[in-house]
């Protein structure tokens, strides 16, 4: 669904960022290039590719493997970077729980785990009463969770990641943004191996310039 249709009914206050791929216009080459470019943060050199999810999106999920895989491939000049979308404020728990585990180096370690209670064991990691014995039960420091949870250096990151997502044009999760240039998503690119296929192709036209 697209995400300005986007309302919250009982499986969405469940699963905060619950989210379908939106039937989209198709360019006929399963991409859009944007027309004014959106900010990037890789250093000069390096081709900055983004990942739009959240973890309440089943797609996300399904992704995440797939994604990790490419990863691994990717060649040195290519950074990969993961953003938690919000697309109202019913997001922004989740996003809290990404930038945090982000900023304590967590990520890896845990995001498979997020999935498997959110989505499977339906535990309410939006609410900080269910999420903090949650995360103290994963090996994590509670206290340096809940303070990153809570900090300055997280809601900035929050609302970069929705600056982002209003750059990208996001519609649905999960999707690629190339370069600050180039958008696909599922839909468009008819599935993730779509995505990923693109995705190199587009990352080979930016490294010649084109």
């Amino acid at each position: 669904m697209k995400r300005r249709q986007f309302a919250l009914g009982a499986a969405a206050v469940a699963l905060p960022g619950l989210l379908a791929w939106p039937a989209l216009a198709q360019s006929g080459k399963g991409y859009i290039e944007l027309q004014q470019r959106a900010p990037v943060e890789a250093p000069a050199g390096q081709i900055e590719v983004l990942e739009f999810f959240s973890y309440g999106c089943p797609h996300c999920r399904d992704f995440e493997p797939i994604l990790g895989q490419w990863k691994r491939t990717l060649p040195k000049d290519v950074t990969l970077r993961q953003v938690h979308v919000g697309f109202n404020k019913a997001f922004e728990p989740l996003q809290r729980l990404f930038y945090a585990l982000e900023t304590l180096g967590k990520v890896d370690a845990l995001q498979a785990r997020i999935y498997t209670a959110l989505q499977t064991e339906n535990k309410r990691l939006d609410k900080p009463e269910v999420l903090l014995p949650w995360i103290a039960g994963q090996g994590v420091d509670r206290a340096k969770f809940e303070e990153a949870y809570n900090s300055f250096g997280v809601a900035t990151k929050v609302r970069r990641a929705m600056l982002l997502q209003e750059a990208y044009a996001v519609e649905g999760t999960p999707a690629l943004g190339i370069a600050g240039r180039f958008y696909t998503d599922g839909a468009m690119a008819q599935g993730f191996d779509g995505m990923i296929k693109l995705a190199d192709q587009l990352i080979a036209q930016v490294r010649k310039g084109g």
